[in-house]
């Protein structure tokens, strides 16, 4: 690395919330504008603890399971998706539902349900356990194989080899899911592939700035949550592109002033799912420590955006009390 006059900072671009994280925290938002505190929230709404904690504050009640809401009580789907059984267990709760599935998320439902009406072994790459594997699984559950990362593949079968396709969770690593998708279809060479890239757009341009950055930072910050999954990616994108180090913090005094020992350029990214005003404040922390001059790392545009859940626009609380009468919701 050439030497610089300054220590500086590469700031990667975009930045802030993507669309789907913007479209559910504003649902949550409206929903208690519009009906009032507490809205319930099945899991966290995105992976985010200030975004969680600053709902919270606001009303929301975020729960594990469906049967923690009490009856004729409002509840929302988070970003992430659900599987069709926690529709059904929010019928029977008598559950005003509001779903904030990200539609990228929706559009892999979609997939799932699609192939397997047309008896194809759908290989779903995903990490064991996020909800998103598990809300995509639940649409065709008998016809899901998770496939988590390329050790998987060895232990991978099918029932007919000439009817395969691989569908993955939207937050990986684009290098990583290609690996396993290569791997696959190496074992698998009739396995075909969905109709368009599974993986966020905001996650691929997130991590195509870290690459640009990797090879000239010494140290990556990304600001974002550990369960995450996009923002993990990132800290192993950064050390995979060349950084010497790559940290993952949730706030700017989670960052221990060891690691700029010896550190000259700092790359500073975020989480898809993670307020700008977080990034702002690690910019301000760097500065205070010398850290000044701030250069644009810029991988892509983002205008994408996506209407709210038409849920809103109905009296959720009138639907709510219907149901514990005994009447039916809307869809």
């Amino acid at each position: 690395m050439t030497a610089t006059t300054s220590r500086r900072v590469l700031l990667a671009a975009p930045r802030g919330y993507c669309a789907g994280v913007d479209r559910a925290v504003i649902a949550v938002e409206k929903a208690l504008e519009q009906y009032g505190a507490p809205i319930y929230v099945r899991h966290e709404i995105v992976h985010n603890k200030y975004v969680v904690q600053t709902l919270e504050r606001k009303g929301a009640i975020f729960v594990e399971q469906t049967e923690e809401v009490p009856e004729g009580s409002i509840v929302m789907f988070s970003a992430h998706g659900v599987a069709p059984v926690v529709h059904e267990e929010a019928a029977k709760g008598r559950l005003a539902t509001i779903d904030a599935t990200c539609p990228l998320v929706t559009k892999v439902h979609k997939e799932a349900v699609r192939f397997a009406k047309e008896d194809f072994d759908i290989l779903l790459i995903g990490h064991e356990g996020h909800e998103e594997v598990i809300g995509t699984s639940g649409e065709a559950p008998e016809h899901i194989t998770l496939v988590d990362g390329p050790a998987d593949v060895a232990k991978v079968e099918v029932r007919d080899p000439s009817k395969v396709v691989w569908l993955s969770q939207t937050t990986l690593s684009v290098d990583e899911t290609m690996e396993t998708v290569d791997a696959l279809k190496e074992k698998f060479p009739q396995m075909i592939s969905p109709p368009s890239d599974d993986i966020c757009y905001a996650t691929q341009n997130r991590q195509l700035a870290v690459k640009q950055m990797g090879a000239e930072a010494d140290l990556v910050i990304v600001v974002g949550s550990r369960n995450s999954s996009n923002s993990v990616r990132l800290v192993e994108v950064a050390k995979l592109a060349g950084a010497r180090a790559a940290y993952l913090v949730d706030f700017a005094d989670e960052i221990d002033e060891a690691w700029l020992e010896g550190v000259s350029t700092v790359g500073l990214t975020s989480g898809a799912s993670v307020p700008e005003v977080l990034v702002e404040q690690v910019l301000e922390w760097l500065s205070a420590r010398g850290f000044e001059d701030v250069e644009i790392v810029k991988a892509a545009e983002e205008s994408i955006t996506f209407s709210l859940p038409k849920e809103l626009r109905r009296d959720l609380r009138a639907e709510a009390a219907e149901l514990m009468r005994g009447g039916t919701s809307e869809g």
